[in-house]
């Protein structure tokens, strides 16, 4: 049932709710927020979309004199914190931004993903469901709180206690996110040591989102409990796994159906047309949207070979060294697995362009390449490219450039979105670029 107006009223007076969390994220996909006490006359203000906030304080937002912008609070998002004290609770709400003028802002990451499911409607369908799978890895603090890259256990892939320390960390955090409504489905020790993933259930796209940026939240909150940091950085050690979010995305008709199966599939798969070619929009487009699944110039640290992160655009079903994998469910269950998300990604703006190659491929009928289901890793250059694969972009810059060639993501993205995003990832790039690193004085003061 949607929670209403009301509802948020009586929780406020039942559960000691003292201070209000608006939330919402910037197009780097930071969670931000406005804190107000939660008065009487203050909550009415938020219940009427009266909440106001400093828009050109953020990043890629608006000029100093276009400032003023509104937070329009969705309801279905509220939540009560389980991390209050003696002073009362603190709840939180996920909101649009809109400008002075009552119009949704242009430049705000959610609101750009539901004119993606606008489209996404008028093309047939009802809704577009994601399972996330975010990866992170749990380091210790050092006498002054801050964070360090020392691990805390010494765990690898399923591991337990005691070889896992941060079992009752994780397990704390699944609790939290159970309390706060989450369907957690699994908890685990990832490959790397100190690296963790829990994975929660699959929802609607807009909700798997806010889902995402709460759990991150939660996830940070709870490590700093127990004396640890939780970082979401693609690749905080060299030597080591990096982290993924792995996407698995499947596309429901006005039935309740998923649109990606077909029992009576003549290629054997039992995946439908739609299926198809919703797979061959995101291997045409994958090169020129991986900017924005991969978004730092970290990420590209580790999508390279020998740490099980996709390097090669390719699919496959049971193989899973290509970038998109069918897994091996069906019926409901049916979906598309993209392996080469991370979690510094904003999932907004990642949903919104996969979603958009998606339906590009549907509509113009764009079919997916054969299968690859041998291991890529080990073919030859010369193999590769006699089977039609590429490689993924190696660097943020090259990243960049394949962006600014593909109109379909363009568009996903919206020209305010695009031209800010771009414009700081130029700098990002530009400022990686000109520093000098250890390694290079290792490898080369001495030589020289």
């Amino acid at each position: 049932m949607p929670i209403t107006a009301a509802d948020i009223r009586r929780e406020v007076k039942e559960k000691n709710v003292t201070f209000l969390r608006l939330m919402f994220s910037d197009i780097l996909g930071i969670m931000k927020n406005v804190e107000i006490p939660a008065t009487e006359e203050q909550l009415e203000k938020v219940l009427s979309n009266k909440a106001m906030f400093d828009g050109s304080s953020i990043e890629g937002f608006v000029r100093i004199n276009e400032s003023d912008m509104y937070l329009y609070p969705d309801l279905d998002t509220w939540t009560v914190f389980p991390w209050g004290d003696e002073n009362g609770a603190v709840a939180g709400l996920i909101c649009d931004i809109y400008t002075a003028e009552g119009e949704p802002f242009a430049g705000d990451p959610r609101g750009n993903l539901k004119k993606a499911l606008r489209h996404m409607e008028k093309v047939g369908y009802k809704s577009f469901n994601l399972g996330p799978e975010p990866e992170f890895f749990l380091f210790k603090l050092d006498e002054n709180g801050n964070p360090t890259l020392e691990v805390n256990d010494k765990g690898g892939y399923f591991d337990l206690a005691p070889t896992d320390l941060a079992d009752n960390t994780r397990r704390e955090i699944v609790n939290v996110l159970t309390q706060m409504g989450f369907e957690v489905e699994a908890s685990h020790h990832e490959v790397a040591v100190g690296q963790h993933e829990i994975d929660f259930k699959y929802a609607d796209v807009l909700k798997a989102c806010d889902n995402i940026q709460i759990f991150k939240l939660v996830v940070k909150t709870i490590a700093r409990k127990h004396g640890l940091y939780a970082t979401f950085m693609a690749k905080p050690k060299y030597g080591i796994a990096g982290s993924g979010m792995h996407c698995n995305m499947s596309l429901f008709n006005d039935k309740g159906e998923n649109a990606f199966f077909d029992p009576q599939d003549p290629r054997g798969m039992q995946l439908s047309q739609d299926a198809y070619y919703f797979l061959g929009g995101l291997m045409k487009h994958a090169y020129n949207y991986t900017a924005i699944i991969n978004p730092t110039v970290n990420s590209y640290k580790r999508l390279v070979p020998g740490y099980e992160a996709p390097v090669y655009i390719a699919w496959a079903s049971r193989n899973r060294s290509p970038l998109i994998r069918v897994p091996a469910s069906r019926g409901m269950g049916t979906r598309l697995e993209l392996r080469s998300v991370d979690p510094m990604a904003n999932p907004y703006l990642a949903l919104a362009v996969l979603l958009e190659a998606g339906l590009d491929g549907i509509e113009n009928k764009i079919e997916a390449p054969a299968p690859v289901e041998t291991n890529i890793y080990a073919m030859s250059a010369e193999e590769r490219k006699e089977a039609g694969i590429i490689d993924l972009p190696s660097t943020l810059h090259n990243a960049l450039k394949a962006l600014q060639e593909d109109e379909v993501v363009k568009d996903a993205l919206g020209n305010h979105i695009y031209t800010n995003f771009i414009e700081a990832k130029r700098i990002e790039w530009a400022s990686y670029a000109t520093f000098v690193s250890q390694w290079e004085i290792d490898n080369y003061l001495d030589v020289y």
